[in-house]
């Protein structure tokens, strides 16, 4: 996309590229080909220690949308508040969790998959029990990759796996991070939530040199961003000249539409297919894709 301007001094229009929230020239990336088989799966962390920064709502919509161009996707809720299961309607209470399979070894993770209404993308629930698991692992041998072996006996049936972490940088997030060939941080446009980024890279850097040396950093995505305001514009500004090429180039806005969603339990991208931020976890698939994050 371009954008028209009047040079005065040639006399003639010319072309400049439209410049996306990040500084960067807008592209629109392209829909990816299809798979001609599928597995085994990439795994990545949805990660960042601070609360409310749209982890799982960009793991619904991202594995939502994966799944409508033809990836098996299986979305972990790594997080005892269960969001991300209340979010796609899959039960919680009276049927086995990932704290199951984590505390159990004869319990085959195919048991505790539920689907969704979403074809192409089913879900490991998680609830309360599972701020338990802890106390329960902190004695267990190899504890850091305990979700690493459960999510090994599954990826094969998967093309991409999304581990939807808690807010804190405990041993879960750990064994999320042991478990990953990637991490996507998603980042609100907010001034306290960019203080604890640099925090949380020293922590994958922690874990790439003594648990995990495959792990990458895919990207940090810009969530929650409104361009009305000088404080989102300057905070995504930063953003980008501390970490610049890391910075993916879709920025997610702010939407009323996202808690809508999560109220009818249905990922946005089919409660509202046309409305902006819909396109815009279309554009992140398709980024990710592009960038070599998901097959």
């Amino acid at each position: 996309m371009t954008q028209h301007q009047h040079d005065p001094a040639d006399g003639i229009a010319s072309l400049e590229p439209e410049l996306g929230p990040t500084g960067r020239p807008f592209r629109e990336f392209p829909d990816p080909a299809p798979l001609k088989s599928h597995g085994p799966a990439r795994i990545i962390a949805l990660c960042n220690q601070k609360g409310g920064v749209g982890k799982t709502t960009t793991t619904i919509n991202l594995g939502a949308t994966l799944a409508e161009y033809g990836r098996r996707v299986l979305a972990v809720d790594f997080d005892p508040q269960g969001a991300l299961s209340a979010g796609l309607g899959v039960k919680t209470h009276d049927v086995p969790t990932i704290y199951d399979l984590l505390l159990s070894r004869n319990l085959d993770p195919k048991d505790v998959i539920q689907s969704t209404p979403v074809a192409g993308l089913d879900v490991i629930p998680a609830n309360i029990d599972l701020s338990a698991a802890e106390v329960h692992l902190v004695t267990e041998v190899a504890r850091e990759q305990i979700l690493a072996s459960v999510l090994r006996r599954v990826a094969p049936d998967y093309d991409v796996i999304l581990i939807d972490c808690q807010p804190s940088l405990g041993l879960l997030t750990v064994n999320a991070l042991t478990a990953s060939h990637g991490v996507v941080i998603p980042l609100e446009c907010e001034f306290f939530a960019l203080r604890g980024v640099a925090l949380l890279i020293e922590t994958i850097d922690k874990v790439r040199d003594r648990l995990n040396p495959a792990i990458e950093l895919d990207g940090i995505l810009a969530t929650m961003y409104d361009a009305r305001t000088l404080h989102s514009r300057e905070v995504l500004e930063r953003v980008v000249d501390a970490f610049d090429g890391k910075v993916l180039e879709t920025v997610i806005t702010r939407t009323v539409k996202f808690p809508d969603a999560t109220v009818a339990a249905t990922p946005i991208t089919e409660f509202a297919p046309e409305h902006q931020a819909s396109k815009a976890y279309r554009q992140l698939a398709r980024e990710l894709v592009f960038r070599g994050a998901v097959a």
